[in-house]
């Protein structure tokens, strides 16, 4: 059946055709027996050195930013979605951030094409949070669901927060937007949501995880498989303070102390059982595995 955002997007195909080369956003895979994790970028996002970095004391902050190639003014983190396929299902881990919040991201529907995919392939949709880079891709123009033939899933407790009236005037001016954008979207879909509980099989092989700190009931995914993966979301936000200094207070988390808390928790069991991970906001696709150094923790790619 044709609908409105058959239209749209082939004609946006048809007109962009002559005059961009095609892209590759597959940005890596992970095979796991009979599943095939790939990552599929949707752009970067722009934020500010202190919304990641603010705090840190200016020599150690100097010290991380030259050996990890940051640069003095914005950071541009990539967004990794996890596209997740084992011969029955086709699952998205978060949607990316759709038209609305910065032009540097929402590039999904390019990132599908490349893999000859379209939204309506897509069997189930996996929320790790509720922020605008993980959610606000839900709904096309029309504020219909992207995803029309998908199940969606997101934890019961950042479910609840992020549709409590009371969140837009407690979270803060920063982060208004985030709710109301959040509270839209996720009425859309409310009758056909299904919520999750920490530790619930979600699908068969994956597991919901509880992550609490960067939002309220933010959840990490767990596949299993001869060597199992987690897919991360925020909980482990970036590549380098996260894993140098764990116990850090980010300004990216809701809840800095509880976020540190619960990274921190995770980092150790993740490089004691040698999961591979996958992360959103992390380098390189975000697949690799985390890594003991002397003093904390290292991301390794691959």
């Amino acid at each position: 059946m044709l609908t409105r955002r058959h239209f749209l997007t082939a004609s946006a195909a048809t007109l962009a055709a002559p005059l961009a080369p095609r892209r590759l956003w597959a940005a890596s895979t992970l095979t796991l027996g009979e599943r095939r994790i790939d990552t599929l970028s949707d752009g970067n996002l722009a934020l500010p050195p202190d919304f990641i970095l603010g705090g840190l004391p200016e020599a150690e902050q100097q010290e991380i930013r030259a050996r990890f190639g940051l640069p003095d003014g914005v950071l541009t983190p990539p967004c990794n979605v996890t596209l997740l396929r084992d011969g029955t299902n086709t699952v998205l881990f978060d949607v990316g951030s759709g038209p609305d919040f910065q032009p540097s991201a929402g590039k999904l529907a390019e990132a599908l094409s490349a893999l000859d995919l379209t939204f309506e392939d897509v069997t189930h949709v996996l929320f790790t949070h509720g922020h605008p880079d993980h959610l606000w891709g839900l709904l096309d123009d029309f504020d219909e669901p992207l995803f029309a033939n998908a199940q969606h899933m997101i934890g019961q407790v950042e479910h609840d927060y992020w549709t409590d009236p009371e969140t837009a005037t407690t979270i803060g001016g920063a982060r208004a937007s985030f709710a109301a954008g959040a509270s839209r979207r996720l009425a859309v879909i409310a009758d056909s949501i299904r919520l999750l509980a920490d530790g619930e099989e979600v699908l068969p092989g994956v597991t919901a995880r509880l992550t609490p700190g960067h939002t309220p009931g933010h959840l990490a995914f767990e596949i299993a498989g001869p060597a199992p993966a987690m897919v991360l979301g925020d909980c482990i936000g970036n590549h380098h303070i996260a894993f140098e200094r764990p116990d850090w207070a980010s300004l990216s988390d809701q809840d800095p102390e509880l976020a540190a808390t619960t990274r921190s928790t995770l980092l150790d069991r993740l490089a004691s059982d040698g999961h591979s991970i996958i992360g959103f906001h992390l380098p390189e696709g975000g697949i690799g595995r985390v890594e003991r150094t002397e003093t904390a923790y290292r991301f390794v790619p691959g």
